[in-house]
């Protein structure tokens, strides 16, 4: 079964940049689609990025593109989310998923205006 670690959130300003990563353990990483969601305080998780198992096409939520992407290293078993130009509406708790399966613990981010 793999499991997933998400790191790399952390405190920002309005206008910075972070990157995310999801690690999984397992031998199967490369076959799996990846999504990023991620939930706000009192909010619904919502779906914000999804790469195929083999990197092409991605997919983004309206609110984050032009401003987020989401990409894989199959020999590292990673698979990152770049935000750039982060806003307040961003901060939530973000998690990686297997797409359709497991769930990582998530990572916080905070962005102050």
């Amino acid at each position: 079964q793999v499991q997933l670690v998400e790191s790399g959130g952390g405190l920002v300003q309005a206008g910075a940049s972070l990157r995310l990563s999801c690690a999984a353990s397992g031998r199967s990483f490369s076959s799996y689609g990846m999504d990023w969601y991620r939930q706000a305080p009192g909010k619904e998780r919502e779906f914000v990025a999804r790469i195929s198992w083999s990197g092409g096409i991605p997919h983004y939520a309206d609110s984050v593109k032009g401003r987020f992407t989401i990409s894989r290293d199959n020999p590292k078993n990673t698979v990152y989310l770049q935000m750039n130009s982060l806003k307040p509406e961003d901060t939530a708790i973000y998690y990686c998923r297997i797409t359709g399966g497991a769930w990582g613990q998530g990572t916080q981010v905070t962005v102050s205006s």
